[in-house]
């Protein structure tokens, strides 16, 4: 009888192992068999009936199976990018840990005549997080003191200018804003980018048309 001979890199994976290895045994070839194969023959046939996952290394065979892993990668951090354009420039602050916005800073000094509305300047650049836009709203102390709201602000995503605060002032008396003051806050939403796509009619609701108080006044 011939001589046969196997080599280790063979036995690469678990299937080459039940493959090669099954009808060799079966047939008699064990005399054959290299040495290392021999004594490790109960190790073999052992192998040849268990799962691929319990295959040791022993015997010298490779899972070709995926390892399931359980641990979580993190997310990575969001980062809130900035510049100061100019010397007059207050880098912005947040109030506490858990504040949902960043306030901004007056770069210059303004006056706000009653019923009127100003642009003011910050004189900082942003780049908000991927997937992200930056909402311009109104620091609470100062509508409920001094009747000062913020008018609608977006900052996009790939915006690199001046970012400026409409401010309005509902009250009767000038509204003064000194330079370093704060003037507004800065938060950083999700955002999604949909498609446009035009349909000549849309699927119908419960509430259909329903508009401006169309849901009762309480």
């Amino acid at each position: 009888m011939a001589h046969l001979v196997m080599k280790p890199h063979f036995l690469h994976s678990c299937s080459s192992l039940r493959v090669v290895l099954s009808p060799l045994l079966q047939r008699g070839f064990a005399p054959h068999l290299p040495k290392m194969f021999i004594k490790q023959r109960d190790v073999f046939n052992a192998a040849i009936n268990m799962p691929c996952s319990e295959v040791t290394q022993t015997s010298e065979a490779n899972c070709t199976s995926p390892v399931k892993s359980n641990v979580t990668v993190p997310e990575a951090k969001a980062v809130l990018k900035f510049a100061k354009l100019t010397e007059n420039a207050t880098v912005p602050t947040k109030g506490s840990a858990k504040s949902a916005g960043y306030d901004l800073y007056s770069a210059y000094d303004y006056n706000v005549a009653p019923m009127d509305k100003v642009l003011v300047k910050t004189d900082i650049q942003i780049a908000v997080p991927v997937g992200c836009y930056g909402r311009v709203a109104p620091r609470s102390g100062l509508a409920a003191k001094y009747f000062i709201d913020v008018g609608a602000g977006v900052v996009d995503e790939d915006y690199r200018g001046n970012v400026g605060v409409v401010l309005f002032n509902f009250s009767k008396e000038t509204f003064e804003v000194k330079k370093g003051d704060r003037i507004a806050q800065l938060i950083c939403e999700k955002i999604c980018y949909p498609e446009l796509e035009q349909h000549e009619t849309l699927d119908e609701t419960v509430r259909g048309i329903g508009g401006f108080g169309s849901t009762g006044r309480n």
